[in-house]
Formats: structure tokens, sequence, C-alpha cells
């Protein structure tokens, strides 16, 4: 069975770490820092999801997805496809972000206010949203430890 795993966290956070340490093996990496920020990108992200189920594929889907308004399209699109739907919630404080994001150089580098933004608008995933598990995701000396929530 295919799984669509939802990122979840502030910029900075690792999301994209956590994915190339653990996912990349198994998961399409499907992130808006790759597919642009254009006005087209929330479509081509639901493309390349569709796309990876119709293959019977795995799929990461690397971006904030701060708000549950954000993550119900894609819960809808995995349920549609029949697979499993997961949250990983990259779990960090606004600071430890920014720090995170301050030694980022070029285009991986936002400007701090976006992560305090989406710091006010996080809206922690449940199960209530669709997802068969949701796990918080912590850095731990150079590697993740990652915890399923009751």
């Amino acid at each position: 069975m295919s799984e669509v795993a939802i990122l979840v966290g502030l910029p900075g956070a690792g999301k994209t770490s956590f994915y190339r340490a653990r996912l990349a093996g198994s998961h399409v990496h499907v992130s808006k820092d790759v597919i642009g920020h254009g006005k087209d990108a929330g479509r081509r992200q639901l493309e390349l999801v569709t796309q990876a189920l119709r293959e019977r594929r795995s799929v990461a889907v690397d971006n904030t997805n701060p708000r549950a308004e954000d993550r119900a399209p894609l819960i809808a699109l995995a349920r549609a496809g029949g697979a499993r739907v997961v949250a990983y919630v990259l779990d960090t404080t606004p600071k430890e972000s920014a720090a995170r994001n301050r030694a980022r150089t070029g285009r991986e580098r936002v400007p701090n206010v976006a992560v305090f933004v989406t710091a006010k608008r996080l809206q922690p995933p449940t199960a209530a949203e669709g997802f068969d598990a949701v796990y918080r995701v912590r850095a731990e000396g150079g590697g993740f430890d990652v915890v399923i929530e009751p």
C-alpha cells in the first residue's frame, strides 16, 4: 500500500533533512522549494502527488503545511488513491528554526519573518483530520527521534 507522508513544521525545522534521512529511499519527494512558489505551485504539487499515487508509489509532501485547510486536499487525494496518510510534525521552537534558517545560504534561506508568521499559523495535525498516524519528530544528536502521537 502506498503512503502519503505530510511533513509539517516551521521553515528551518529540518523537514527536508528528515526526508533525506528517513524517507528518501521509499517516498517520492514533492516540495514547493523544488516546484517553485508561483501561483500554480499548489496545483502542481497536487498533480505530482496524484501521479505518484497512480503509480502506486509513496510520496512525501515537504512543505510547512501549517493549517488543517492546507493539509485537507492532500489527505483527500491520499484517501481517493487508497493510500495510508501520515503526518510527521517537526517539533522545533521558532527560535530553533530561525537559528537553523540563519545558517542557510542562497535560496534555501527564507526571511526570518517567515518562521514567526508560520509559527502563528501552525495548527498541529490530529487524527481527526483523517490521518492514520501522527508522528512527532525531534532532531537529536545529528539524527531524528520519532514518536507516535497517542
